[in-house]
């Protein structure tokens, strides 16, 4: 059950909360705050944080007498939209909020000058990059993803699987271009591209899929992905046929772990948020079943998109929002016409946190500004040398 989410990746930083695994390291104080500690502040510094924390909690409680009214307005004329579709009714511009939505532009919160020790050492949660993957699935599943021989392999395997399952070469380049920035590898990961050292998220490969995004790809999609690798394994022999066996054995124990809470987004985030799932995330590095999750991920909105009796081929720049937002979401705008795409702002579609973090949502601030970055972008990052040799394997 696809939900929207705040995907930290290349592209738009999108919609609803990103989900870390419960990994956590502990960080020991910088020598400056446990000196600061030690000595303590001066009482005039308390006296002007307290000053300046006054003036903060003043501004943001204005701000809130208008901000608080404006999301309730998008949430209740949400589930009026919801309403009216499960109803079959017709969507006007009057099932939305057309007005922007206010922006906070008073000072910062201040910094305590006195913070606050409670003698633990402070912690973060560790997000998981390709090395914790693959050191999951050898000890949850005694398993090393099968890597390509080179990024070329993977990618003519992607355009195989994508082309034969009904993706066309236009959608998978272009949402690829927008997501990798045109130049990113099957194993590429959000924060790690670019010169970047650290991940700031799951977000990996050519599509960016979450954690979260593979445990439910393989609940919804696995006995499929069985079914597909055990037809291939009936053309193999010798150690191919013994290799491609021990994957599928894996790969039902997975698909396995997998069903073993609802459909829900919510419960795959907590299996995602394991050591198993971890190791789930790891097949996207397989070039057996990698392209496979790549490619449903996309493949899943266009299906959901038929489902709901839109029949008309979706753009790349269409299909990226279904994939940022969630498919519900997605389709909100998708089947929006262009003269309301021009009027209704993008905030209709966010979760407030969600929309105040996203500069971009809040500078193309209308669907029809948001979709016409989206093909800007893909439109530059297409004739990046990723982007080519991905269009070239189709």
């Amino acid at each position: 059950m696809h939900q929207p989410l705040i995907r930290l990746g290349f592209g738009i930083v999108a919609l609803a909360l990103l989900g870390a695994p419960q990994a956590v390291a502990t960080e020991p104080l910088s020598a400056s705050t446990a000196d600061a500690m030690a000595q303590g502040a001066s009482p005039q510094a308390i006296a002007e944080y307290r000053r300046k924390l006054g003036e903060y909690q003043a501004a943001r409680a204005e701000f809130e007498e208008v901000a608080g009214p404006y999301w309730a307005s998008i949430t209740e004329k949400r589930r009026g939209r919801n309403a009216k579709r499960r109803d079959r009714q017709q969507i006007t511009l009057d099932d939305y909020v057309l007005t922007h939505p206010p922006l906070y532009t008073g000072p910062k919160r201040p910094i305590d000058p006195e913070p606050q020790d409670d003698g633990k050492p402070r912690e973060r949660k560790a997000i998981p990059v390709v090395s914790d993957l693959l050191q999951a699935a050898a000890q949850e599943f005694q398993f090393t993803p099968q890597r390509p021989a080179s990024e070329m392999e993977f990618k003519r395997a992607y355009a195989r699987y994508a082309l034969a399952s009904g993706l066309t070469r236009e959608q998978a380049v272009r949402v690829y271009s927008f997501e990798t920035g045109g130049t990113g590898n099957y194993d590429v990961q959000a924060g790690i591209e670019h010169g970047g050292k650290r991940a700031i998220s799951t977000a990996m490969g050519y599509n960016q899929l979450l954690t979260t995004n593979s445990v439910e790809l393989m609940a919804e999609q696995g006995r499929e992905f069985v079914k597909e690798l055990t037809a291939k394994a009936a053309s193999l022999s010798g150690p191919a046929r013994k290799a491609m066996d021990h994957k599928l054995a894996v790969l039902k124990k997975m698909v396995a772990f997998t069903l073993t809470v609802p459909d829900d987004w919510s419960a795959h985030e907590k299996l995602a948020n394991t050591a198993q799932g971890w190791a789930v995330h790891a097949m996207v590095l397989d070039i057996d079943v990698g392209p496979m999750l790549q490619t449903h991920k996309l493949l899943t909105s266009v299906i959901f998109a038929r489902a709901k009796g839109y029949n008309r081929p979706l753009t790349a720049a269409e299909l990226e929002m279904m994939n940022l937002t969630g498919d519900g979401t997605g389709l909100d705008m998708v089947t929006m016409p262009q003269a309301m795409r021009e009027q209704v702002p993008t905030s209709n579609f966010f979760q407030r946190g969600g929309y105040e973090r996203n500069p971009v949502a809040i500078r193309h601030n209308t669907v029809a500004k948001l979709l016409a970055v989206t093909d800007e972008r893909m439109d530059s990052n297409s004739n990046k040398p990723g982007a080519k040799e991905l269009a070239a394997a189709f």
